[in-house]
């Protein structure tokens, strides 16, 4: 990008874009400026369309008034009936395209960063299709969002990461929206073709339940067990770099005999409302190979998702049971083994965000690409019974 003569907005090159190939997708991205662990899980998802299709990766940036200024667009906008607020650039230096596209895709973590779109400008001329994609919007908080809302309108489709809003925001909205489920990089996350000792005996990140942790946690102390564990607040963190910090998540749970998994923001009622909702945790750690522990939704999603036996076994969230469970599961090794390749598996054939991209272009009208296709076939390959490694993955290199 190079600063425009008047130096009011930034020009976006086609030209300097990452891939020869005319991009007939456009799709901004703040990972430029917004770093935290969180987000890093959609960035990945950027990542494997851009490598599976012809994208434009236009990398916002913020100018240095950007948190003061956001702060009072977004408080502001909460009370705003002329729903003007929704359309102001809230601090980012602004990008004009210069060529077109058949698809714009607006990548949000949650409802506000539909702000950041509008330092796109005149993208509803130069994109024939629009969509925006939500990750975070929960039902209950339609009626607080109820101005924001108005800027979907924009947009030629509208999908949500949370199951339970579709139909809500559908009604809001006056038109259909659809679901996004959250998906991995399964390439990055299987342990397959060459998988590496289970040196970690359970693995667990982001939320947690704290009579789980406290259980592993005197396990741990009485070197029972090797256990990994976030010491920080982790989902709020700055990361260096999004794919290093997939990397690592990705290498240790690959080396983790047990993931910890649990419903989206279970811990945070006041949020969801109640509405049970699959986060990334389980697609990470069934990709990994991982005997995923704690609980799953009880919901028919979840069994569509994960149909297979033993996708999450079960324990209270009080960790009442937790360690008499994994002392029942080391006792049966044939069946960790078959868990370990069972979860592995069904994640590279149903769980790869090439899958949920393929979806929305089905949706939006528009044909996979060559380098789509041949990403399913390399997700199949790994997966093939005839290829994927016999030995008992779920205890090689158990630490004792």
């Amino acid at each position: 990008m190079a600063s425009s003569s008047d130096n009011s907005a930034q020009r976006h090159d086609a030209a300097t874009s990452e891939r020869a190939a005319a991009p007939r997708i456009c799709m901004p991205t703040v990972r430029n400026f917004a770093k935290p662990a969180f987000r890093c899980g959609i960035y990945e998802a950027q990542d494997v369309l851009a490598d599976i299709d012809d994208v434009d990766l236009v990398h916002l940036d913020a100018t240095p008034g950007l948190a003061r200024r956001e702060y009072w667009v977004k408080q502001a906008a909460y009370h705003d009936p002329s729903r003007k607020l929704m359309f102001l650039n809230p601090g980012l230096k602004k990008v004009r395209l210069n060529r077109e596209y058949d698809l714009f895709v607006a990548v949000c973590q949650c409802y506000s960063d539909i702000l950041y779109v509008n330092a796109v400008e005149g993208w509803k001329d130069h994109c024939k299709t629009s969509v925006c994609w939500i990750e975070e919007l929960w039902a209950n908080a339609l009626p607080k969002y109820k101005y924001f809302l108005h800027a979907l309108s924009r947009f030629d489709h509208v999908f949500v990461g949370r199951r339970g809003t579709v139909a809500p925001l559908s009604k809001a909205l006056g038109r259909p929206c659809h679901w996004f489920p959250g998906a991995v990089d399964a390439v990055r996350f299987s342990p397959y073709p060459n998988p590496p000792g289970r040196v970690v005996d359970v693995y667990s990140i982001g939320r947690r339940w704290a009579g789980i942790h406290k259980a592993l946690l005197q396990a741990a102390d009485r070197r029972e067990i090797f256990y990994v564990y976030d010491t920080f607040a982790g989902a709020d963190a700055q990361t260096y770099d999004h794919r290093e910090h997939r990397n690592v998540l990705a290498n240790i749970a690959q080396r983790s005999r047990y993931f910890v998994v649990a419903p989206s923001m279970m811990d945070m009622p006041e949020n969801t409302g109640g509405q049970a909702e699959i986060g990334f945790r389980y697609c990470e750690g069934a990709a990994a190979g991982a005997v995923m522990i704690g609980q799953r939704p009880h919901t028919e999603t979840f069994q569509e998702m994960f149909p297979w036996p033993d996708a999450v076994v079960e324990i209270e969230p009080d960790g009442s049971d937790v360690l008499e469970i994994l002392a029942r599961l080391d006792s049966q090794p044939e069946r960790l083994a078959a868990i370990s390749q069972r979860n592995a598996t069904e994640a590279l054939l149903r769980h790869d965000w090439a899958y949920r991209w393929k979806e929305m272009l089905r949706v939006v009208g528009l044909e996979p690409s060559p380098r789509l296709e041949a990403r399913e076939r390399r997700l199949k390959e790994l997966a093939d019974p005839a290829t994927t490694p016999s030995e008992n993955v779920a205890l090689r290199g158990r630490p004792r």
